[in-house]
């Protein structure tokens, strides 16, 4: 499957938030959305899960506009998991998960065993089955995170958009949802997510789509797109851009500086 973002420009209150905002997502591959607070990753996800209208340009799914799709038929396509869950109810772990399923029930419907068995399925794969039976109030945060992907899965949607996955999250659940999310990739799965973390891109994702002030800085692989002077510009700081042998691969990190101290 293939998501074409051309030159996509959406308001609010008559200000643009996104300006000819153009990238493409194919199969297997992981897109991080990369920029400080504010430049618009969020609206961006929104457009592109048809929650939003553009005012100009196109989110096209392969090859059919993202608005023409029915809500069950997007939901076959995407999946959309958000930064934070807060819920309102303590509903089980694999209740939660097949909340997942609620565009191709409908109001009344029920899974059937095959989809519950599916759910279980899902949760051992994520390595949280042992909580398929506690609230979903009563898990860490990352088991949560764990949670929303386990129900984004369900719904057999072959690419995934993330809104900041390992937000809330602290160091060790932040790496396991993140290799989580690798590990799909591999699998087939599109996975789009957003990030302030320019660590994360340069380790996660296979192509970064940089945003500043509601436009596309630049799109690439991340050791093309995450230049020092690019980083300064996103986020106004000096950073030092540096090579570190991680095990049996070489990774780029990030280091802010400053050049005085006052």
């Amino acid at each position: 499957m293939q998501i074409e973002v051309s030159g996509l420009v959406f308001s609010y209150g008559g200000a643009d938030v996104l300006k000819d905002v153009s990238f493409r997502a194919d199969s297997g591959e992981r897109i991080a959305v990369l920029g400080p607070n504010g430049v618009g990753k969020s609206t961006l996800f929104r457009c592109l899960l048809g929650f939003l209208e553009p005012k100009r340009g196109s989110v096209m799914i392969s090859g059919r506009g993202v608005r023409a799709y029915s809500r069950r038929a997007l939901a076959a396509e995407l999946a959309y998991i958000p930064q934070s869950y807060s819920p309102a109810f303590d509903h089980t772990v694999l209740d939660s998960v097949l909340m997942g399923l609620s565009a191709q029930l409908g109001t009344f419907g029920q899974p059937s065993p095959a989809q519950t068995q599916r759910a279980m399925q899902i949760l051992a794969e994520l390595g949280i089955d042992g909580l398929a039976d506690r609230g979903s109030m009563r898990i860490s945060g990352g088991e949560r995170q764990l949670m929303l992907l386990a129900r984004a899965l369900i719904q057999n949607a072959r690419t995934l958009v993330m809104d900041e996955p390992t937000a809330s999250l602290d160091y060790g659940n932040s790496f396991r949802v993140m290799q989580r999310i690798e590990a799909l990739s591999r699998d087939g799965y599109t996975v789009i997510f957003s990030t302030h973390e320019p660590n994360q891109a340069f380790r996660y994702a296979t192509k970064v789509l940089a945003l500043k002030d509601g436009r596309v800085l630049a799109f690439g692989e991340p050791g093309d797109v995450l230049t020092p002077a690019l980083l300064q510009t996103l986020y106004g700081v000096p950073v030092a851009v540096t090579q570190v042998q991680a095990g049996s691969r070489t990774v780029c990190v990030c280091t802010p500086y400053a050049e005085e101290i006052f």
